[in-house]
């Protein structure tokens, strides 16, 4: 009784359509177009794929940006992942955070060589006498208002626009543990 049921349940499950998204559907086109000889519009399908997935990566970092502070609206900037292809590569989630009057960013950006490049004097920004804001464990530079932050050695973290109190008490919000694990 119990393999009939095994065997019934994975029969369904056989059964069931597959259902590509716009990321596998770009893949097997650029896969046709390969076999057919059109190597032009691979590459271009091929370049689509790659920005879709660059979009899905970047809405993933984006779910760690924090969420809007009472009396605050937040709004996700989702077209500047664009941009990282100038810089050098990585990913970029950003949000403003705006009140009516008042209004900053939060952005995050992920697996940057030019970040990377910068880490050193990131992690020993208190050495090189770089005023120091501590949100827990994490330690952000204080340049005139702007707080950044390296997380894992390859995750920027930057506040700018509000009082250094405010962008404070939004940046512990940040679970860091978890945004060390982005992207692995």
């Amino acid at each position: 009784m119990k393999s009939m049921a095994v065997l019934t349940a994975s029969l369904a499950l056989a059964a069931a359509p597959v259902f590509a998204d716009d990321v596998t559907d770009t893949m097997s086109s650029a896969l046709q177009a390969y076999e057919e000889g059109d190597i032009d519009y691979a590459i271009e399908e091929l370049e689509y794929a790659k920005s879709l997935l660059t979009a899905m990566k970047s809405n993933a970092l984006s779910s760690f940006l924090p969420v809007a502070p009472e009396g605050y609206t937040r709004e996700i900037q989702n077209n500047s992942s664009n941009v990282m292809g100038f810089i050098g590569g990585g990913t970029h989630a950003e949000a403003e955070y705006t009140n009516g009057t008042d209004t900053f960013t939060v952005m995050m950006v992920a697996d940057n060589p030019m970040i990377a490049a910068t880490g050193a004097m990131i992690s020993n920004a208190a050495m090189l006498g770089m005023k120091i804001e501590r949100v827990g464990r994490q330690k952000f530079i204080n340049d005139d208002g702007t707080l950044t932050a390296l997380v894992d050695n390859r995750i920027m973290v930057q506040a700018e626009g509000a009082e250094v109190g405010v962008l404070l008490m939004i940046l512990s919000t940040i679970d860091y543990a978890s945004l060390q694990t982005f992207g692995g």
